[in-house]
């Protein structure tokens, strides 16, 4: 069912915001003075700002953390057009697309490790659902926490956090409407007042019928966010923000390599495989509210209670591309049937999985304070935390219907499936309960050590499709974290940390030996030693090393019927040395780069062809630049231009195939003048400027991989009124 126009849930959605000021006032309250109104102003997040939420550090500077952040502030948002994962990817080198189709919501992973849905993605510091299409329209700033994060968020994939932080309240209003060369259709609003000294909103909206490079590929997204700030008397403020999106879009399949030995060539990259006209688009709708109350007991001590609910339908309708069990080619079983055939013939499935819904609860109560034990300052957080997930899902529609060739000029067309969806059942229902603590030393004037950790228990039951027995995992872990820094100068800094933490192990893949079993979670440990340099107040460059570790667990070749059992043997090993440089380097000119140097490997797996290459989707090299250059001969006006590159990436787990390295260009030009008293914003970027054909990613699902090529040449262009 297509519920891209159905607004019944944002009320719901939004209803926990509105008491923030339906509630009459106390007569104090309405009588502040304007000195309490500009206290409300300072306390909102600005654009650019440096301060940071999700780190497993605490709250803080860029410069005082001693872990690799990279922060995308608002301004580059809007300036690149930036509105899906898998384009926020392409502004920092330490991360890059894992399993992102177009249509379809999108994962990335962040130094080599794909982000797990469940826990990778926040919004304020808090989980939210990444089964959905993350919008950008009420974010202030990204902030990217790259590596080991058990501390913030226990039981995560070791490479890192997507933090959204959102926009507050402010005197705002602005209209934004855009479109691009396919002639894509979007509106955007932005508003914000203080109703009164104490209480302010800010409401977000978003209307976008977009066309899809992809032919057949057309969608549409309604969004709608309200955020609301109260100050509760002298010491205490209540944030609450609460968004509700829906989407509708035919999601596109990812190609696979021909036999499992060659990349396609000769690609059609707006052709959609497997199209079928009877194919329905993918619905999307999620609802996210998080709220934080925070209360001042002294100029030294501050509790936070935090709470957050993420939830996600997704009505998943696809003519999905994949493999050749039915081709002639593969008939003989010489060609694994997870592929496509040699010759591009590959089979088209109707799957079906409607209502499958994901829903994150949590809750965290902190108490942060600073004190003295003789010569060494403390800053103190400590708390607990309670994080809920659950997944219900149908027993799905996955039946073939036909096949096609990757070359077919038109698709041919099938009869779609009789079979229907069965009844929801709960697939998992997973708990976790922590207590944290972490304590900042200043040991000396230019020394501060950091020193805590994390206790976590996880309860957890699983079922799944095949009604195999019921999976239940518990486990009680401490995660340490411990990290020592030293102010060498004003401006620079250099730290070196030690970091913990555990992640579910993996379900093995339907064409293994022990096929839908989960192995058993898995223990990482990070080893970081990094430099932040401020240049001015403008300019912040910054330098890390790292080693991460963790065990290895694939789909082994054996005897077995199968060919392959899924098992955990030898150890995943990612060492990578990271260089960013974000900020003001002149009066004209601003600049965001960075470059990532990655070594994955595996390491006594017992499969000697599995070891001693680069781990699939895993790049060596990365490189993201983009500059913004202000022509000091005409006021307002600004040409941008950006370079992205990424050396050669595994396709194979043997290393034979790689799909081959990538340079591509983009460009752009901004102006920005007054009309009737009003500032107007103009701007237009073109990305793929020379038109390059490229992998962007050859990432896995369910333990299948698959190839999506790069969007060719695309010009957007948007406008941005403030009334």
């Amino acid at each position: 069912m297509n519920r891209c126009y159905q607004i019944s849930l944002l009320t719901a959605a939004l209803s926990a915001a509105l008491p923030l000021y339906a509630n009459g006032l106390d007569d104090d309250a309405r009588r502040s003075s304007t000195t309490e109104l500009a206290a409300v102003r300072v306390q909102a997040k600005q654009a650019g700002a440096t301060d940071t939420q999700a780190n497993s550090f605490g709250p803080g500077d860029w410069k005082d953390t001693p872990a690799s952040i990279a922060l995308l502030d608002r301004t580059l948002l809007d300036s690149r057009h930036v509105r899906t994962l898998s384009e926020l990817v392409r502004n920092d080198a330490s991360l890059g697309d894992s399993y992102a189709p177009e249509g379809y919501y999108q994962n990335i992973a962040i130094r080599g490790f794909a982000l797990d849905t469940a826990t990778g993605y926040r919004f304020n510091g808090l989980s939210i659902a990444g089964e959905q299409r993350l919008a950008l329209e009420n974010v202030q700033q990204v902030e990217i926490l790259k590596g080991e994060a058990g501390l913030a968020a226990g039981v995560m994939a070791p490479g890192g956090i997507i933090n959204y932080v959102g926009k507050r309240p402010a005197e705002v209003r602005n209209v934004t409407l855009a479109t691009s060369s396919e002639g894509t259709r979007y509106a955007a609003v932005d508003v914000g007042h203080w109703l009164t000294p104490r209480i302010g909103v800010r409401f977000n909206a978003a209307w976008d019928d977009s066309a899809s490079y992809i032919d057949h590929a057309d969608g549409r997204r309604n969004f709608y966010s309200l955020a609301t700030d109260w100050l509760i008397g002298e010491r205490g403020k209540l944030e609450v923000d609460a968004n509700y999106q829906t989407s509708a879009q035919r999601s596109a399949s990812g190609y696979q390599l021909l036999g499992a030995t060659a990349l396609p060539r000769n690609v059609d990259r707006k052709k959609m495989l497997g199209y079928q006209a009877w194919q329905q688009p993918v619905g999307i709708d999620s609802t996210n509210i998080t709220a934080l109350h925070t209360y001042d007991f002294s100029p030294t001590w501050q509790s936070r209670v935090s709470g957050s609910y993420s939830r996600t339908v997704i009505d998943d309708n696809v003519a999905f591309a994949y493999g050749c069990y039915y081709a002639a080619e593969c008939a003989d079983g010489s060609v694994p049937g997870n592929y496509f055939a040699p010759n591009g013939d590959y089979d088209i499935y109707d799957y079906r999985s409607p209502d499958d819904t994901r829903r994150n609860q949590q809750l965290r109560a902190e108490l942060r304070g600073s004190f003295n034990t003789g010569t060494v300052g403390h800053q103190l957080t400590m708390g607990a935390d309670y994080f809920e997930r659950a997944v219900d899902k149908r027993r799905n529609v996955n039946e073939y219907v036909g096949t096609a060739n990757i070359h077919d000029a038109h698709v041919p067309q099938f009869q779609p499936s009789p079979l229907m969806p069965g009844a929801s059942v709960r697939r998992l229902d997973s708990r976790q309960k922590a207590l944290f603590v972490m304590d900042r030393m200043q040991l000396a004037d230019n020394w501060q050590w950091l020193a805590g950790g994390r206790f976590v228990r996880l309860d957890e039951r699983a079922r799944d499709k095949r009604n195999n027995p019921e999976r239940t995992s518990r486990l009680s872990r401490f995660l340490p974290q411990t990290a020592l820094m030293w102010n060498a100068t004003e401006q620079v800094n250099v730290y070196a940390s030690y970091a913990q933490g555990i992640s579910l192990g993996q379900e093995a893949p339907f064409w293994t030996s022990n096929d839908g079993a989960y192995l058993t979670p898995v223990r990482s440990r990070q080893l970081e030693v990094g430099a932040k340099y401020s240049a001015s107040d403008a300019l912040v460059l910054s330098a890390a090393v790292f080693r991460t570790t963790q065990p290895f667990q694939y789909a082994k070749p054996d005897a077995s019927d199968a060919g392959y059992t899924f098992v955990e043997e030898g150890k995943q090993t990612h060492t990578g040395l990271e260089l960013s440089a974000r900020g003001r380097v002149t009066d004209n000119l601003q600049l965001t780069a960075s470059a990532t140097v990655l070594q994955a490997r595996a390491r006594d797996t017992g499969t000697p062809a599995y070891e001693g290459h680069p781990l699939v989707n895993v790049p060596t090299t990365r490189v993201s630049l983009h500059a913004d250059y202000q022509l000091p001969f005409a006021p307002g006006l600004g040409v941008t231009g950006g370079w992205r590159y990424a050396s050669s990436n595994v396709a194979t787990v043997d290393g034979r195939v790689r799909a081959p390295r990538y340079n591509v260009a983009d460009a752009g030009v901004r102006f920005k003048h007054q009309l009737r008293d009003h500032a107007v914003s103009w701007n237009l970027s073109v990305d793929n400027v020379f038109n390059r054909f490229y992998w962007r990613d050859t990432g896995s699902s369910s333990g299948d991989y698959y190839l999506f090529p790069g969007a060719p040449r695309q010009a957007r262009l948007s406008v941005t009124v403030a009334l």
